[in-house]
């Protein structure tokens, strides 16, 4: 399989995988007359088909032991069955991250959920294994949880504007935001145990995982949706050739992003290549704030506190990556 040959290939990837995962949801916010639970099974579909692109391509370059086909052949069941829980449990947070993005905006979606998914990954990784600088750990959480707050206070003055605020929105963000946290050990378990599987046999099963999960989690909020009317399948026959094309290409980004972090990760290290990629929240909000102007018309309090909200975030990303490091 591949791996970065030298630091300035795996550093390129990370932060490739950085832009990839701040940037993905903009194929929704492209998307015209097409609810998100119809958009997210095109999502779904495309991050299945790229990590099997990828697990055929960059992942069986040896044809050795390691190359996808052999790897999950001789991989622990268990591995594939833990990869595949981890599948579900992501496809149900990342659903309500999109449904939050719906209702937010890029802006404030994403920092929120991501924000909190930093705080229970740490806590949650520091309490099964406990390592790393604790001090700089807690203050790296509380940092988090500030960015994470100051975002919200952002978001909450965009009422004197005369815009819909909807605190519904921010409850999803913090749902999403814990189960985000809780997927991972169920994929380093997998990747790290028994006969292990490979990066891109890891990200193969965890997509599969997500597309099966689809079946109880999307289906359950087309009929019960946390915005709008109930739905059948037939919306999503009818639905227009772009959403289904824009969705598929979100896939498609959201699954180069996570292999190239996974892989680049498995060289250097997984506490640099963490951090990078938690800078994907940062992209995200500069899209929403640059691209789609999701502020426009809020005062310089609102400018303030998303301003507060970069540096606390960064000074959390910093501060992980150093406790880890």
């Amino acid at each position: 399989m591949f791996t970065p040959p030298n630091l300035t290939i795996a550093l390129l990837m990370m932060i490739t995988s950085a832009i990839c995962w701040g940037s993905w949801a903009n194929t929704y916010k492209g998307v015209k007359n097409y609810r998100f639970e119809l958009f997210y099974w095109d999502y779904a579909i495309g991050i299945f088909l790229m990590s099997l692109v990828l697990a055929f391509t960059m992942g069986s370059t040896g044809h050795d032991a390691s190359s996808f086909l052999n790897n999950i052949q001789s991989a622990d069941t268990s591995n594939i069955v833990s990869t595949l829980v981890g599948g579900a449990i992501f496809n149900l947070a990342n659903l309500l991250l999109v449904a939050a993005i719906d209702m937010a905006g890029l802006a404030v979606a994403f920092p929120v959920s991501i924000g909190i998914a930093l705080v229970v990954g740490v806590m949650l990784s520091y309490a099964l294994q406990p390592k790393g600088n604790a001090l700089f750990l807690m203050i790296g959480v509380a940092c988090a949880l500030i960015a994470v707050i100051l975002d919200g206070k952002a978001y909450g003055t965009l009422a004197s504007t005369g815009r819909t605020v909807s605190r519904k929105s921010i409850t999803l963000c913090v749902v999403s935001g814990v189960l985000m946290g809780l997927w991972n050990p169920f994929v380093a378990y997998a990747t790290t145990r028994g006969n292990p599987l490979t990066p891109y046999s890891s990200i193969v099963f965890l997509t599969l995982g997500a597309l099966l999960s689809c079946f109880i989690w999307n289906v359950y909020f087309m009929k019960k949706p946390l915005v709008g009317e109930p739905m059948s399948f037939a919306g999503f026959f009818t639905g227009p050739p772009s959403g289904h094309l824009l969705g598929l290409f979100g896939g498609v980004i959201w699954g180069v992003g996570t292999v190239f972090n996974v892989v680049a990760g498995k060289v250097t290290s997984y506490a640099i290549s963490y951090a990078i990629g938690q800078a994907a929240p940062m992209v995200a909000a500069l899209w929403g704030l640059l691209a789609w102007k999701e502020f426009s018309g809020a005062g310089s309090r609102a400018k303030f506190y998303l301003a507060l909200m970069f540096v606390f975030y960064i000074l959390a990303i910093l501060l992980v990556a150093r406790a880890n490091g």
